[in-house]
């Protein structure tokens, strides 16, 4: 009797534990966690994470030029990516060309910088940029050679919204490394306006 008893009850036992089993397994495949997503909706989803990128892309840069007894002719694009509403990070790649008329000597300089700017209002921002260009120069022999000068520029700008996602930006910047093969005084503030679409 009690053997018959002591089995019933442990038949009993395996079969709730079985049943809770079932349930909770059951539970979790109606979790929206546990169910997969099907191909369509993975490619919606990735789709959605690629324009969120492409959204915080923005592209722009300046163009100078100047004609007459020095002719200059100076492109500088840039892209960079908001890492925040605020916070923006960037590469620009700079060329110049020059020539003073009353020589046949040519310049051809290029380089390339990184820079963040942080916006403290949408109109006002603060730039940090550090900016490696590879200028041409000539000895007293005539005779080309070429050197590298590094900067590091701080300052701030201003920018203004020209269209739907088309801004014209002004930045003054100082150079606070003054290099001692810098072309430039110490302490020389550049000046540069452009336009960028999507900052």
């Amino acid at each position: 009797m009690k053997k018959t008893m002591l089995l019933s009850i442990l038949v009993l036992s395996v079969n709730l534990l079985f049943s809770q089993t079932i349930n909770t397994t059951e539970i979790n495949k109606s979790d929206s966690t546990y169910q997969q997503k099907s191909p369509e909706q993975e490619q919606v989803k990735k789709q959605k994470k690629a324009k969120s990128h492409q959204n915080k892309l923005f592209f722009g840069g300046s163009l100078g030029f100047s004609f007459g007894s020095y002719t200059s002719i100076r492109v500088y694009p840039m892209i960079g990516y908001k890492l925040t509403p605020k916070l923006s990070t960037g590469v620009k790649f700079m060329y110049e060309y020059s020539k003073h008329n009353a020589s046949s000597n040519t310049y051809n300089n290029y380089g390339a910088s990184i820079f963040a700017r942080y916006r403290i209002i949408p109109q006002i921002y603060v730039h940090a940029e550090y900016n490696y260009m590879n200028y041409q120069g000539y000895n007293y022999n005539n005779e080309g050679y070429r050197y590298a000068v590094p900067y590091l520029f701080l300052g701030g700008g201003f920018v203004q919204r020209i269209g739907k996602s088309t801004y014209a930006y002004a930045e003054i910047l100082f150079d606070v490394l003054n290099d001692s093969n810098s072309p430039y005084n110490e302490w020389n503030p550049f000046y540069s306006v452009g336009v960028s679409v999507g900052f």
